[in-house]
């Protein structure tokens, strides 16, 4: 595991997990930018489909709807707000928070950082109420053995 985190946030609300890939970063990467490929890879199993109005392709500022279930089926919208093909993307919706991939080449493969980045969660006493970081690690945990795997020889 390493910990990466963008200037002026509390790495106390940055939960990050590395895992060594199999694959090239621009390959991580094109499908970390194919919205249609998410639910693929998610290992929170609420990550659905992408809505029929999602680019094939995301880019910085570019919003994308995804469909999903936890519970119950429901609708969120995502942006792009950080985007630096091949080596970073990120998205968040309308809670604030923000989902964030990194990818470093390494001899074999790629060093890939899933983090749940919540020092711009819009309510952080529901974040830690509700034990999302903990949750969450579990989710990018599971959600890195499904990539790992999806590239393994």
């Amino acid at each position: 595991m390493s910990t990466s985190s963008p200037r002026n946030s509390d790495p106390a609300k940055i939960v990050s997990v590395t895992v060594k890939v199999n694959a090239a970063p621009q390959t991580i990467f094109d499908l970390l930018a194919d919205p249609s490929k998410h639910g693929e890879i998610d290992g929170s199993g609420s990550v659905r489909n992408a809505q029929s109005s999602a680019p094939a392709r995301l880019s910085l500022g570019a919003k994308f709807g995804m469909d999903m279930k936890l519970g119950v089926n429901y609708k969120i919208t995502n942006e792009v707000v950080e985007f630096d093909e091949p080596r970073r993307i990120a998205w968040r919706h309308f809670g604030g928070h923000v989902w964030r991939y990194i990818l470093e080449p390494v001899d074999g493969g790629t060093m890939v950082t899933e983090q749940f980045d919540w020092n711009t969660a819009k309510s952080p006493l529901m974040m830690r109420v509700m034990n999302y970081p903990a949750k969450n690690r579990v989710s990018i945990e599971k959600t890195l053995k499904r990539l790992a795997d999806r590239f393994s020889s």
